[in-house]
């Protein structure tokens, strides 16, 4: 069974209702999802294997862990899943960046997939899918299908919050799939946007409204 979690930290929850103000400047926000997406990072790579390693200290010679080499590529979905990647490469330096380009047809609310690349060895790697609102969660499924479909197997996906709608389509699709969020709120109105949410968060992580 995958994991679905709603990551209920106070510094979570303090940082995001700072973003969900109106009035938080561009500089801000920028910072504060970066911030968010490294504390999210933390709590989804609990599960990442180590190994013991001897390592001298300034007083004797030390049994101790390091990560045992699993490889982790991190895939934004553009264009707002790029502002979680600093915060993630803060904690994890060597993953891999691949980008997922998808938009939503603002008539059907379906994802249009426009560009993809991915690391070459996807297929090794754990991966982890990044988009800050998990809304109608049919750009995080079209995504995360696509790359099922170069090969990897091993997925999680971080998003900052989600709907109850997007949570239920993305793990119904993708149910061997561990979610990590920072809240789940209360609906979608009928536009497909996150009620209250804090508004498109690509325009507001690039300052484009």
């Amino acid at each position: 069974m995958s994991v679905v979690e709603i990551v209920d930290h106070p510094l979570i929850q303090h940082k995001i209702s700072l973003m969900r103000n109106r009035h938080t400047g561009t500089r801000e926000f920028r910072d504060l999802v970066s911030e968010v997406a490294m504390l999210l990072c933390y709590e989804a790579t609990r599960d990442l294997p180590t190994e013991e390693v001897e390592v001298e200290t300034p007083i004797c010679l030390a049994r101790t862990k390091v990560l045992a080499g699993r490889k982790l590529a991190l895939v934004p979905i553009l264009r707002a899943g790029l502002g979680m990647v600093d915060g993630m490469l803060n904690l994890i330096p060597a993953a891999k960046v691949g980008h997922i380009g998808l938009y939503r047809n603002e008539e059907t609310l379906q994802p249009v997939e426009y560009y993809c690349k991915l690391p070459k060895d996807i297929a090794e790697r754990e991966v982890i899918v990044l988009d800050p609102m998990l809304a109608t969660g049919g750009s995080a499924s079209d995504a995360i299908t696509q790359i099922k479909k170069h090969g990897a197997r091993h997925i999680k996906f971080i998003g900052l919050i989600a709907a109850p709608e997007g949570l239920k389509t993305l793990h119904a699709n993708h149910p061997d799939v561990d979610i990590y969020v920072g809240a789940l709120d209360e609906k979608l109105n009928d536009n497909g946007y996150i009620v209250p949410g804090l508004g498109d968060a690509g325009d507001r992580i690039f300052g484009t409204k």
